[in-house]
């Protein structure tokens, strides 16, 4: 089975992006299923119903998010329909949506770090053990650890090795150059990366943000909406049989000028 893994996408020019390349992309990677992490489709903070709708005609079938998926509460209801969106798994009780999807014969989790996060969230070491307990007949466990820290991400992906198909980290937007597929047969990156503004600093406009670290001062950060535009994304081939990964590879595009 081979599954895309699309990076974060970031604001309108990154669903474009979406929709410029991954029908093609698909079709030429032989990918069964494309996973997306959307917690930042709409304007660079949140999602909504129209931006997912989005990433799902364009070809994702299943989006995953992080914290940044609060931010927009008309998601909410959503979160709690079939949708196949989900919220990280270890945040508290009661909370809308889930963390955990069965769907396309395959599993998926989404998982919050806590370092350098800014959350009280539960330990997403034990929430994933909690979910396995429930996943013993399904071989092809997909994981996204959306998390700061490049070691919590790192720490969880062999913590879970042999145990998950894949590990993918999210939500830095900054795509690393270290997947491999650790000893037992997990797939692991660092940070797949975005999908969005390639002149940016992680998707935003540059200048607020340096003014930013040169006063100290809260400033407003806005997604910047034009080319060129980068995709970052990793393909993985599981044996769908024992859910072990026989490989994975990044795939990164760039539009010089789409979104202009």
């Amino acid at each position: 089975m081979k599954i895309l893994f699309v990076g974060d996408v970031v604001g309108r020019l990154g669903r474009k992006t979406v929709q410029a390349l991954l029908p093609a992309l698909r079709r030429e990677t032989e990918a069964k299923l494309v996973v997306a992490n959307g917690e930042n489709a709409a304007g660079g903070r949140g999602l909504t119903l129209t931006t997912a709708d989005e990433l799902f005609a364009a070809g994702v079938d299943v989006i995953t998010s992080g914290n940044h998926v609060w931010e927009i509460r008309e998601i909410y209801p959503i979160l709690d329909s079939e949708s196949p969106i989900l919220r990280p798994l270890n945040y508290p009780p009661g909370v809308p949506g889930r963390g955990l999807l069965i769907a396309h014969g395959a599993a998926f989790i989404n998982l919050q770090g806590r370092t350098f996060m800014g959350a009280e969230t539960d330990c997403p070491f034990r929430a994933a053990d909690k979910a396995l307990e429930h996943l013993q007949d399904i071989p092809v466990i997909i994981v996204d650890m959306h998390a700061e820290a490049t070691s919590e991400k790192a720490a969880l992906a062999w913590y879970l090795d042999g145990r998950v198909s894949a590990v993918i980290g999210t939500h830095t937007h900054v795509a690393t150059a270290d997947a491999r597929v650790l000893p037992a047969g997990t797939a692991f990156i660092t940070d797949v990366g975005m999908v969005g503004p390639r002149d940016s600093i992680i998707g935003m406009e540059v200048k607020p943000i340096v003014e930013r670290f040169l006063t100290q001062l809260p400033t407003r950060f806005s997604p910047v909406e034009r080319g060129p535009a980068i995709f970052n994304s990793v393909l993985m081939d599981i044996d769908e049989a024992s859910g072990r990964a026989h490989s994975i590879v990044r795939i990164d595009r760039e539009i010089s000028k789409h979104g202009q």
